[in-house]
């Protein structure tokens, strides 16, 4: 099986297990559209038995299951010393217990209602660890990313990481969410020397400070209750390559001076062990806040900031380069219709003008998002300009000095609940009622679904309009 699938995301072996059928086919579908083999079972007693007959690089458990739950599953799994790692996914209620098993080895978990794009960006991370734990040298490297755009703002964003990424420099990479500067640090690590070496990234903001020590510089077993086995940290994985820390400004105040230590001497101890470890690491950081502002809030420790910032990368946001957006739309739409196995949709030419005079709070991700659904939900003849108005809301801004383009021609008002509710509605009418379909192209789950349209007024009278899976 190839360790890539087309837009370069790690892909493997995974095991479902999941006691619902259609929250565990519709995990499963998600994770197949992106390439990977993937194996299912209805409880963590069938899950045992397939993983003493076969192995698998991540196993994806829901965390609450009659007999045996997923604590429970994950302490099965460690006896038998597999080396699957293990995506825990939870409800809000759950979290707690959630992190529990995540002291207990698990690579991560995912709390409910989660999106398409999370579970395989997860998925693909747990991927990547074990493959990191097995053997670093056959671990799989981020491909370079596509930096989309011809715009004045992104040819010198392209320059500056050009010029940055064949330096050991350390890089802190600043912008608004949904800009891309993710994306930013993959391009700087696949244009570096080290690209054939390790990626690591860490999502900051998700970890508790404890488990965030344990995650950066690993645990020796026994380092605290719950410990069972030892755990290799992030830094010690990205031996000779790149970590990214992304929203480096949620790491808890306490564990910032154990990062400066790292970053001015390349070393650190594992939680529970006094012995030294000396890594070859290239830190790249990412915030979208005001790191010199949390500094003098007392938030930020000014000696990190000034580690991280030795080469600082603004990424702009994209109501700064709307030249760009007929190039990103293409290249959505064609990724869009690679994933849903149809036709590209197409836009008539004032649909595309509004694109190109809306504001974007949310930057490119938002503007993803909008080509999805239009691809998901829009009609068989060119998408006009009235169709796409629905989606859009405009951002009140009020610190900003310029005026918004074409205020007048979306929605104000909105809020993104009547927003996701008219997405929900529409999707299901598309789909002409059929839950599992519907859930599936929103990328929740049906459970997930199923609460909202209570919360709407639908259930239980419309259980003959509600088709199940």
């Amino acid at each position: 099986m190839n360790d890539r699938n087309q837009q370069g995301t790690v892909v493997g072996k995974v095991l479902v297990v999941d006691d619902h059928q259609q929250a565990r086919d519709s995990m499963a579908d998600i994770l197949r559209q992106a390439g990977h083999a993937v194996e299912c079972c209805s409880s963590a007693a069938e899950a045992l038995a397939a993983v003493d007959r076969a192995s698998f690089d991540c196993i994806v458990t829901d965390l609450r299951m009659p007999g045996m739950n997923g604590l429970e599953f994950m302490i099965h799994l460690q006896r038998r010393q597999s080396d699957a790692q293990v995506v825990m996914v939870t409800a809000h209620a759950s979290v707690a217990t959630a992190v529990e098993a995540m002291r207990r080895g698990a690579f991560d978990y995912i709390e409910k209602p989660f999106q398409v794009d999370q579970l395989e960006r997860l998925v693909a991370q747990a991927i990547r660890h074990k493959r990191l734990v097995s053997d670093p040298r056959d671990a799989a490297h981020p491909a370079a990313p596509a930096m989309v755009g011809a715009s004045q703002p992104m040819q010198t964003l392209r320059a500056k990481i050009a010029q940055v990424a064949p330096t050991p420099v350390t890089v802190l990479i600043t912008g608004e969410s949904g800009t891309g500067k993710e994306l930013v640090a993959r391009a700087i690590h696949a244009a570096s020397d080290r690209r054939e070496k390790p990626w690591v990234s860490l999502n900051c903001p998700v970890l508790s400070a404890h488990l965030m020590e344990s995650e950066l510089f690993g645990h020796q077993r026994g380092a605290f209750t719950g410990a069972d086995a030892p755990r290799v940290g992030r830094f010690e994985l990205a031996d000779g390559g790149t970590i990214l820390l992304d929203e480096v400004s949620e790491i808890d105040l306490n564990l910032q001076a154990k990062l400066l230590r790292v970053l001015q001497e390349r070393a650190f101890e594992r939680v529970g062990s006094s012995e030294t470890i000396r890594v070859d690491v290239r830190v790249l950081a990412t915030t979208n806040r005001d790191l010199e502002a949390e500094v003098a809030a007392g938030r930020f420790r000014q000696d990190l900031y000034y580690r991280l910032a030795v080469v600082p990368i603004h990424v702009p946001p994209l109501r700064d380069r709307l030249d760009d957006v007929p190039a990103l739309v293409e290249h959505f739409l064609l990724r869009s219709a690679e994933r849903l196995g149809r036709e590209p949709v197409t836009l008539q030419r004032s649909a595309m003008d509004l694109l190109q005079h809306y504001d974007w709070p949310g930057n490119v991700r938002e503007l993803e998002n909008i080509i999805t659904r239009i691809s998901v939900l829009g009609s068989a003849s060119a998408i006009t300009a009235d169709e796409l108005r629905r989606w859009l809301v405009e951002s009140a801004r009020a610190d900003r000095s310029k005026p918004s383009r074409e205020t007048t021609s979306v929605p104000v008002g909105l809020s993104l609940e009547e927003m996701e509710r008219r997405l929900i509605e529409a999707t299901l009418e598309q789909f002409g009622g059929h839950r599992e379909k519907t859930a599936k192209a929103l990328g929740i789950g049906v459970r997930t679904l199923s609460g909202k349209l209570r919360q709407y007024g639908y259930a239980p009278r419309e259980k003959t309009f509600l088709r199940a899976g």
